[in-house]
C-alpha cells in the first residue's frame, strides 16, 4: 500500500519506525501521507527500534498504539544478560542514555504544560538512582493456563505459566526463565524451580478467559535492611482441599533459608485479576506478616499491602532533596511545616529527624494510615509532629490555631495529581513556600500553572529517576509565594 493511502484505525496493526522519544516512554514514529506527517505514539518503544503495533486511539493528526513487538533492535541498545519483561523495556539500553532521554522529554513537556518558558533555568538536578539493577522491593508474579512461549513465539494453551504478563494482553504470560534486573536476583533466578514444584501439584494455573483454575498470584516483598523476604502466594479456593501448603512452606524454605521473614497464603475467589489481600482470606503459614525498612535512619514495618516507596535507596536521595528544599528557608519558632497527603508519615518524620525544634503536622483523609503514621512516629521516638485525620481544604476551620503559621506546605500526591478543588484550599492555607514531590511531572505541571496565577513563582526543579528502565521520572519542585 502507498504510504500516501495509509488509513489508520483502531485496532490495526502496522510496522513503523521510532524517530524520537515522547514523555513518559512514549517512542514516536511518523508515517508520510497525502496530508503531511502523521505521528503515532508507542508506548514503551525507543528511537531507533522498529516496532509492530496496534493502534489504541485515533485522532486527527495522531494515533496512540500498544508496542506488540520489536522486529529491530535500536543502535543504542545493547545486549543485557536478563530476560526482558514488559515492565522493564529499556532494559538493553545504556542508562546514561536513558538519563538523557528522560531529562530533556520531561522538561519539554514540563515547560509546555505549566507555561513557564524558563524551567531549565530553574532546573537544579537530575539525581540517578544509588542502584540501576535489582532496586525493587516488591514485585507481583502472574500464573496463566495461557503461555506465551518465548522460544518459539506462538500461544499454548493448558500450560502451567508463572512470570509477567505479555505486553499487550491481559490473558497470558511469559514465564520468568531468569532474573529480571529488577527485583532480587536470588529470587528470580530461583522462580522457575518454584514454578515446577506448584506445578507438581497437579492443580491448574488460574485460566484468566475462563475465570477458573487455582494458582493465581505470588507477590513478594523485599527488605533492603535485612535482605529477607515476604512472600504471598494467591490462589483461589477450587480444589484447595488437594493443596498442601506446609509442602510448599517447606520447598521455600529450603531454597531462601532465613532469607524469608514470612509467607502468606491469600485464598481469593474475585474474578477481577488482582491479587489484593483485602479480595480474599489471608492466612500468615509461617514468620511474620511484615519485614522491616530503613529510610534515613528511620524504622518502618511494612505489611504486604502497605504503601511504601518502590526504590528505598533512590528515595532516601528524593526525600533528602525535597528537606534540603524546606530548610534552606528560615522557619520561626512559632510556625509549622505542614506535611499534606502524609499518609503513614514518613516525610513527617524525616523532617522532625533533620530539625527537631520545628514543629510538623502531617495531614491525610485516610484515618487508617494516620494510625500508622503515629505508631511509626511513636517507634522512632519522635516528639514534635502531630497527624490529623482530616479533609485537607477544612483542616484550617477545624484547626483554627494554625492560621496564619504555615511555613512550608509540603505536598506528595498520588499519581493523578491534585484535584483542582483541594490544589485550590492548599493555596487558602497561605504557606510562604511549597515543595511538591510527584510521581506524575506532567500533572505536576497542570497544578504549577494553577500555583503561578495564585501569586507563587517556580523557585528550583529536580528530577529524580526513581525506575530505570522504564519510562518513569519523579520530580521536586519548589514554590516561592510573590
Amino acid at each position: 500500500m502507498e504510504l500516501s493511502k495509509i488509513t489508520l484505525q483502531r485496532g490495526q496493526e502496522i510496522e513503523i519506525k521510532i524517530t524520537d522519544y515522547a514523555f513518559g516512554g512514549r517512542g514516536i514514529g511518523k508515517i508520510q501521507t497525502e496530508n503531511g506527517l502523521f505521528v503515532v505514539f508507542v508506548d514503551n518503544a525507543f528511537p531507533g527500534q522498529t516496532v509492530r503495533v496496534k493502534i489504541d486511539a485515533k485522532r486527527k493528526n495522531h494515533a496512540e498504539a500498544k508496542l506488540l513487538e520489536i522486529i529491530e533492535r535500536s543502535e543504542h541498545e545493547t545486549q543485557a544478560q536478563f530476560q526482558e519483561i514488559s515492565g522493564g523495556p529499556y532494559i538493553h539500553v545504556p542508562i546514561e542514555i536513558q538519563e538523557k532521554f528522560k531529562q530533556e522529554s520531561t522538561i519539554e513537556t514540563f515547560s509546555r504544560l505549566s507555561g513557564l518558558k524558563d524551567v531549565s533555568l530553574k532546573f537544579d538536578a537530575f539525581i540517578s538512582s544509588p542502584e540501576h539493577y535489582f532496586y525493587r522491593n516488591k514485585m507481583e508474579y502472574s500464573f496463566s493456563a495461557i503461555e506465551h512461549c518465548l522460544e518459539t513465539n506462538l500461544e499454548k494453551d493448558a500450560a502451567f505459566s508463572l512470570g509477567f504478563k505479555r505486553r499487550g494482553t491481559w490473558w497470558k504470560v511469559e514465564s520468568l526463565n531468569k532474573a529480571s534486573g529488577l527485583f532480587d536476583k536470588e529470587w528470580e533466578d530461583k522462580l522457575f524451580l518454584i514454578r515446577n514444584f506448584l506445578e507438581k501439584s497437579g492443580l491448574p494455573a488460574w485460566h484468566p478467559p475462563k475465570k477458573t483454575g487455582f494458582f493465581r498470584h505470588i507477590v513478594v516483598r523485599k527488605s533492603f535492611a535485612s535482605n529477607k523476604l515476604l512472600i504471598n502466594l494467591v490462589t483461589s479456593n477450587e480444589g484447595v482441599e488437594k493443596f498442601n501448603i506446609q509442602e510448599i512452606a517447606a520447598y521455600l524454605k529450603e531454597l531462601f533459608g532465613e532469607r524469608i521473614a514470612g509467607f502468606q497464603h491469600t485464598r481469593n475467589d474475585n474474578v477481577a485479576d488482582r491479587s489484593k489481600i483485602e479480595n480474599g482470606t489471608c492466612k500468615l503459614i509461617f514468620g511474620q506478616a511484615f519485614i522491616e525498612e530503613k529510610i534515613l535512619g528511620l524504622d518502618f514495618q511494612i505489611s504486604m499491602e502497605s504503601f511504601f516507596q518502590t526504590n528505598p535507596k533512590c528515595a532516601e536521595l528524593l526525600y533528602s532533596k525535597a528537606l534540603d528544599y524546606v530548610f534552606e528557608e528560615d522557619i520561626a519558632k512559632n510556625e509549622v511545616v505542614m506535611d499534606l497527603f502524609c499518609g503513614t508519615g514518613t516525610i513527617g518524620q524525616l523532617l522532625s529527624k533533620r530539625n527537631e525544634d520545628v514543629q510538623i503536622i502531617g495531614v491525610d483523609i485516610v484515618e487508617e494510615a494516620i494510625e500508622d503514621a503515629k505508631k511509626n512516629a511513636a517507634n522512632n521516638q519522635i516528639s514534635n509532629i502531630s497527624f490529623f485525620a482530616a479533609d485537607v481544604g477544612k483542616f484550617l476551620k477545624q484547626h483554627p490555631e494554625f492560621n496564619g503559621t504555615i511555613a512550608t506546605i509540603v505536598l506528595d500526591p498520588p499519581r493523578a495529581g491534585i484535584a483542582p478543588k483541594t490544589l485550590q484550599k492548599v493555596i487558602e492555607l497561605g504557606a510562604k513556600n511549597i515543595v511538591y514531590i510527584s510521581c506524575n511531572p506532567s500533572t505536576q505541571a497542570r497544578d504549577t500553572n494553577t500555583l503561578l496565577l495564585a501569586g507563587y513563582e517556580l523557585d528550583k526543579f529536580s528530577l529524580v529517576d526513581q525506575f530505570p528502565h522504564t519510562g518513569h521520572i519523579e520530580s521536586i519542585a519548589k514554590f516561592k509565594k510573590k
